[in-house]
């Protein structure tokens, strides 16, 4: 089963409303196991997250920073080990090598 991680902290509302999004796509037939991480509970990760809260990740692989876009997530999670990370811009067809 793929895992989808969300990093976020408390009083974030942009991680509310990535998490909504993450939900919304599991309840139309995503199978996934989501982990949520608080980076205020680790000082590596919040150094390396605050400011692009939230993050989200597949598999490992960071597929979305501060806005996830529902269509590339889904792409994100149909695809399997191709080692491609997702544009931020929310262009779903936008990939980085």
């Amino acid at each position: 089963m793929r895992v989808v991680v969300l990093y976020t902290r408390p009083g974030c509302h942009l991680c509310d409303v990535a998490r909504d999004a993450i939900l919304s796509l599991r309840a139309s037939g995503g199978e996934f196991e989501l982990r949520e991480i608080d980076i205020d509970g680790d000082d590596e990760l919040h150094a390396r997250f605050l400011e692009r809260i939230p993050v989200v990740e597949v598999d490992g692989e960071i597929v979305a920073e501060l806005h996830v876009e529902p269509a590339a997530l889904r792409l994100a999670l149909a695809e399997r080990g191709t080692g491609t990370v997702r544009s931020m811009t929310g262009d779903a067809g936008s990939e980085q090598r």
